[in-house]
């Protein structure tokens, strides 16, 4: 890889370090909403947690791990294309294992806004990131735009299905007292 890669790395790093530090805040009170959630009259279940909630901590963590990778002092690049390459084979893999647990009957009913934030937009996001990273091991200056614009919509997925999988949780268990 050229020379150019590293330093054009280092005009990222203020965006990664933002990205990076707020995917991890937001991890941290999925955490604590969970916690509180827990003690309700109706708790959710673990279909739900794992098909609804679990998948955002994961999106917040490949933010996390996209904002270290990149603003890590690698020797040669290359070895930080594979990791977003692994990384994005990973976050495919996982989007096939929430697609199994969404296709399960539970008590809700899936509406389409459900199909395309939870489905759709990570899995466009987690491919995006697979053809990234082949434009980045390959120097292509475009590769880290697409990186950085993956990571945002990690982010915003993670914030739009935390909210949500939040309300729901919240308005049902008003419903149900």
């Amino acid at each position: 890889m050229e020379p150019s890669a590293p330093s054009a790395l280092a005009h990222w790093e203020s965006f990664y370090v933002i990205a990076g530090s707020s995917a991890a805040a937001l991890t941290g009170l999925m955490f604590v909403v969970i916690t509180l959630i827990a003690d309700s009259k109706r708790p959710p279940t673990l279909k739900e947690i794992n098909g609804f909630a679990t998948p955002a901590v994961v999106h917040f963590s490949a933010v996390l791990l996209v904002s270290a990778v990149l603003s890590a002092p690698w020797a040669d690049v290359r070895l930080a294309a594979y990791v977003l390459g692994l990384s994005a084979i990973a976050g495919i893999v996982y989007m096939i294992i929430v697609l199994r647990r969404l296709l399960q009957p539970t008590e809700y009913q899936k509406s389409l806004e459900d199909w395309i934030w939870h489905v759709v937009l990570p899995f466009l996001a987690y491919s995006t990131l697979l053809v990234a990273h082949m434009a980045f091991r390959h120097d292509h200056d475009w590769a880290l735009y697409a990186i950085g614009g993956v990571a945002l919509l990690l982010l915003f997925i993670g914030i739009h299905n935390a909210w949500d999988s939040v309300t729901y949780m919240i308005v049902s268990k008003r419903r149900d007292s």
